[in-house]
């Protein structure tokens, strides 16, 4: 007989004395599974890993976003309101700018700060404020409740609550580690860098207006480089970069490779003649079609004899039409190359801070199309408070670039 007056169900049918038979009243008892039965449930497949790592990555770029808001908006935040309570209400300023309105958010701010205090797990001094433990919604909430304190430094106040509105479903996932969408993820890091940007952090990276600089290469980037995307094929890199994107509004143009599709069939020639009579100066340096290089080539993507040479014949006459129509021809400048082809590189602005390139190595089997894509940024590369920019890829093209160009023969 049990505490509570139940009774315990009998012992096992092999039992003496047992029955199958239960008694009314009583509780039933797990029975123990075999041993190793429970093993299998609790291991994760191939698949299960896979989606565990996607949600992960997901999460943390997320993540990354939302830190980098939050900070930029803490340190906003206290710098217009600091001044205007302060003053009066010392370190209560919070407080006193939260108001009635604000007491129950900012009282547990306060409550888990002095917590935190306790326990030891304010590890930077300069967090030991009432303002680092205030979240997303509550800072936009003092920024509404001040908006006249706040409206000389931006355009627009609805574009800054849509953008954070944009953010409270991924902050919502990412705190309560939930599966996270691409498609959010996506719309989050847009709802981002614009509210970045409009709170005043446009960077200081000079190719930043062509090639946006990315949270994680902001964090990271000091690892790979000047290396600042890496795209299977050329089909994803102009769905995330553009052709428009990569050579719109520059003012140099080096390009070197086979036929240079990227630029002339991705970019037309109307644009072209646009940009360089805006004052963009253009290099381009093909193969030469009647080459034995471009032979081999056609050998080893396995095409019919002639096919690759015609291509690049059709793409040299393009561009001789559109350098016609040019008032100076100067400024366009077609020549060709017989050395073996190794790369194809497209260096936009390569002769200043804001340089951006899109390079691919040639292999055996693939086309241009095909190959592997690496994004790089000239100039001021992203790197550490205090780190020496040792300089990157871009310099080693830019220099490939102008061997080749100085070994070439110009195209009439």
């Amino acid at each position: 007989m049990g505490s509570g007056g139940l009774e315990l169900p009998p012992g096992d049918e092999g039992h003496e004395g047992g029955s199958t038979d239960v008694p009314p009243g009583t509780v039933s008892l797990a029975r123990p599974m075999e041993a190793g039965a429970i093993g299998p449930e609790l291991d994760w497949d191939a698949e299960a890993w896979r989606e565990v790592r996607t949600r992960a990555q997901r999460a943390g770029r997320a993540y990354i976003w939302l830190n980098l808001v939050e900070q930029r908006l803490r340190a906003v935040v206290a710098a217009v309101l600091r001044p205007v309570y302060e003053p009066v209400h010392g370190d209560d300023w919070v407080v006193a700018a939260a108001g009635p309105a604000g007491q129950e958010w900012v009282q547990r701010a306060v409550a888990v700060r002095e917590v935190s205090r306790r326990k030891g797990y304010l590890l930077d001094p300069a967090d030991d404020n009432v303002v680092s433990f205030l979240t997303l919604p509550q800072l936009r909430e003092l920024m509404v409740q001040h908006w006249p304190c706040f409206e000389p430094y931006f355009d627009d106040r609805r574009d800054v609550e849509l953008a954070l509105d944009e953010l409270e479903v991924t902050r919502n996932v990412v705190s309560r580690n939930r599966a996270l969408s691409e498609a959010v993820l996506n719309q989050a890091e847009r709802a981002s860098a614009r509210l970045l940007e409009m709170l005043g952090t446009g960077g200081d990276v000079p190719s930043a207006r062509r090639l946006p600089v990315d949270a994680v290469e902001d964090l990271v980037g000091d690892r790979y480089a000047d290396v600042v995307a890496v795209h299977s094929d050329r089909v994803r890199l102009l769905r995330q970069f553009p052709a428009e994107d990569i050579f719109d509004g520059a003012r140099r143009i080096d390009a070197i490779g086979i036929g240079l599709n990227l630029l002339v069939q991705n970019f037309s020639g109307r644009r072209m003649v646009r940009l360089a009579e805006s004052g963009c100066r253009v290099r381009l340096l093909f193969l030469n079609p009647a080459s034995s290089a471009v032979k081999r080539r056609e050998r080893e993507l396995g095409v019919k004899r002639g096919e690759l040479s015609r291509a690049v014949e059709m793409n040299i006459l393009h561009m001789r039409r559109v350098r016609a129509r040019l008032r100076d021809p100067g400024a366009f400048q077609i020549q060709v190359y017989d050395d073996t082809p190794r790369f194809t590189a497209y260096l936009v602005d390569g002769d200043g801070t804001d340089g951006i390139g899109v390079v691919q190595s040639y292999l055996r089997r693939l086309r241009g199309m095909e190959a592997p894509v690496l994004v790089l940024r000239g100039g001021h590369r992203v790197v550490k408070a205090g780190e020496v920019d040792e300089g990157g890829l871009f310099a080693a093209y830019r220099e490939e670039f102008e061997l080749a160009w100085a070994d070439s023969r110009p195209v009439s």
